[in-house]
């Protein structure tokens, strides 16, 4: 059995030890804002934080981080309130979308380490990878979650990305 914390709360697998973090999340867990990309760890789709860094969950087992603390997408914040899902939402960054948790978790864990990044900066961190080429956008939302997060810049409440209402009877 392995033991650590995800997104706050205490977690108990009763997977080999040498099971990807990732298919813990996902299968175990049922976390699925961590995507699978490549398997590799060159995509980036599957970013989390693990004890303040950015990691690639495919490419590290649940036995390599007994007792540490991870987060994931969904334990970022409710309501997509981080800066970073804020400003995000904001410049509309995403486009298909697939890559876009990765990306979170990576300025996530830059902004907490760095409040004001340069643009060189944000590209040395966040070297995940986008089908789509959103690069343009991803620089300058991060740069604008900088400032939502040190106070600087305020995003509209329909830009903040308050969740969508869903009608549950659907």
């Amino acid at each position: 059995m392995t033991r650590f914390t995800v997104n706050n709360q205490p977690v108990e697998y009763k997977l080999d030890a040498r099971t990807p973090l990732l298919w813990a999340l996902r299968d175990a867990s049922n976390l699925t804002g961590t995507k699978y990309g490549c398997g590799s760890g060159d995509c980036g789709a599957c970013t989390v934080d693990i004890d303040g860094a950015a990691v690639r969950s495919c490419q590290v087992t649940i036995g390599a981080i007994e007792g540490s603390f991870v987060t994931t997408i969904e334990g970022l914040a409710e309501n997509r309130a981080h800066p970073v899902q804020r400003a995000f939402l904001a410049a509309n960054v995403g486009q298909c979308g697939y890559c876009i948790p990765g990306m979170v978790m990576a300025a996530s864990v830059l902004l907490r380490k760095n409040r004001n990044p340069s643009d060189e900066d944000i590209a040395a961190a966040i070297t995940n990878l986008c089908r789509c080429g959103i690069y343009p956008r991803l620089i300058e939302a991060v740069g604008r979650a900088a400032r939502l997060a040190r106070g600087e810049d305020d995003a509209p409440e329909e830009e903040a990305g308050q969740a969508p209402a869903i009608d549950e009877g659907a």
